[in-house]
């Protein structure tokens, strides 16, 4: 049986022609509004676009010659599909393949996606990965480094702000592990580091439809922090793993401004993108469940995704 790898992300819109069909996607096929459109254009304009695409790609380029086997990326929302990445892995002579879904919490929604795309392509699934060890030292290289751009003196002072997209309370009170999942990476981070400092966890990207969402929010943060007597925070989207439009427009751009109207100073740590040590990270995950799946790989003709 030959490996393979399937990795799955959001996705994200190569031009902004295609953000109304894209968010309809997001929304279940219900149409966004003409506001909600004009929004989120003017988002992507400030940022220049997302990377997420190349970037996806360039994790599954280095992670290939990692593994030694073919890595295909398939976007949930987005082109390339799913559907594609299947494709590519059975012309590369895959016959079963590790869904492994670009983010560490909420993997089910990945892999539901996964079986309905698969075929007969053997799957092995893996599990929520938000609290391997070495996916861990990666974040918390990229908050060492943010932290290194405060002066010395303030560095042992500053707030950590930890960040993850926010859910649908809707979502939460049926079930979705997310929350519990995200807190528990949070606490493995903050156990990882070792260090005594004021540990916030925030959500941030809520939904424009309105509706109770997964809190506190980012703003109710800084503005807790700061009401405390805070100088600096520094802020990890620890629920995220690569820069795109709710880290580059969210934070960097409208967290940022709502944190020097309150008088924080305010640095961010970048996403793990393609870094090597997040790669590695991926490789040891992927090595270890390939190798425990061997007997255990998922028919999909057997079992239903779930919705």
């Amino acid at each position: 049986m030959a490996d393979g790898v399937l990795l799955t992300a959001h996705g994200t819109v190569e031009t902004l022609e295609e953000l109304p069909d894209f968010l309809a996607r997001i929304r279940r096929g219900r149409p966004a509004s003409p506001a909600l459109i004009e929004e989120v254009t003017r988002r992507y304009r400030v940022i220049g676009g997302s990377p997420l695409q190349e970037t996806t790609l360039a994790v599954a380029r280095r992670l290939e010659a990692a593994l030694g086997v073919p890595v295909a990326v398939g976007m949930r929302l987005s082109r390339p599909g799913i559907a594609d990445a299947v494709a590519e892995l059975r012309s590369r002579g895959v016959t079963r393949a590790l869904s492994l879904p670009l983010a560490p919490q909420s993997v089910h929604v990945y892999h539901a996606a996964v079986r309905q795309a698969a075929g007969g392509l053997a799957l092995v699934e893996a599990p929520s990965w938000g609290g391997e060890p070495a996916f861990l030292q990666a974040l918390s290289s990229k908050i060492d480094d943010a932290l290194a751009e405060l002066a010395p003196e303030r560095r042992g002072e500053a707030a950590l702000l930890l960040t993850a997209h926010s859910l649908p309370m809707s979502a939460v009170a049926a079930g979705d592990p997310y929350e519990e999942q995200l807190r528990a990476m949070c606490d493995g981070l903050v156990a990882t580091r070792a260090e005594r400092r004021r540990v916030v966890v925030g959500f941030q990207s809520q939904g424009m439809d309105g509706g109770a969402w997964l809190g506190p929010d980012v703003s109710a943060c800084l503005t807790e922090l700061a009401r405390a007597g805070v100088r600096d925070v520094v802020v990890s989207a620890v629920g995220f793993v690569a820069e795109h439009i709710e880290t580059l427009s969210d934070l960097d751009v409208e967290a940022r401004a709502l944190a020097a109207a309150l008088g924080l100073g305010f640095v961010r740590a970048r996403c793990l993108d393609a870094d090597p040590m997040f790669v590695d990270a991926l490789a040891v995950l992927a090595r270890r469940h390939l190798a425990q799946g061997r007997d255990s790989a998922v028919s999909v003709e057997a079992t239903p995704a779930r919705r």
